[in-house]
């Protein structure tokens, strides 16, 4: 790749690794709440959206801890994407061994398992609206550890830990990020079910 990868190319590669449609909207997820940080933080838009959207592209087909991300840090690197990115989507798995030491990096760690979190909080309500999910209704759930048992608890805490955010405040930044594109994730706005 001769140019910095553009959204577009980053679609076309999770496109072309993933077809599930829970993979999909997570991408879209965390690529809307990277979004959001980034303008928040007076950061690229772009760049941390992008790093969002591709950030489990090869996870459909590397499930394992001993392929995701091994797998795929290798293709990005075979295609010529920046290192730097290659090495902000290795550090959001411990175990990859790459330390989160950039805001982007941090802030990809912090909003990946809460953003699957907040669909599955979202999916459990009569009318799935993500925008309506409360804060309150999420750190209750949180301690259930029969509900979404995929997440990992400790990977939210310490994302906000690692992040430097109040739990409360990230969950509703998270949440409302999600919720500019609950079309896409197929979460509708409230009252449209």
């Amino acid at each position: 790749m001769d140019h910095t990868p553009t959204r577009e190319d980053a679609w076309a590669l999770l496109t072309e690794f993933t077809d599930n449609p829970s993979l999909i909207k997570h991408a879209l997820g965390v690529e809307a709440a990277m979004r959001a940080y980034a303008l928040h933080l007076g950061e690229d838009e772009e760049t941390w959206g992008i790093i969002g959207l591709v950030h489990d592209f090869d996870y459909q087909q590397n499930p394992t801890e001993e392929t995701h991300l091994h797998v795929g840090t290798a293709i990005l690197r075979e295609r010529g994407w920046p290192e730097e990115w290659i090495r902000t989507i290795a550090s959001h798995a411990d175990y990859m061994g790459v330390a989160r030491e950039s805001q982007i990096a941090k802030t990809l760690f912090a909003v990946d398992e809460l953003s699957g979190f907040l669909t599955a909080c979202a999916l459990v309500r009569p009318d799935k609206a993500i925008g309506e999910v409360r804060v309150k209704s999420v750190k209750k759930k949180l301690k259930d550890k029969a509900f979404a048992r995929g997440v990992n608890r400790e990977d939210v805490r310490r994302g906000v830990e690692e992040l430097g955010v109040d739990l409360d405040e990230h969950i509703a930044f998270v949440r409302d990020a999600m919720a500019t594109i609950s079309d896409q994730l197929e979460l509708p706005p409230p009252g449209q079910f």
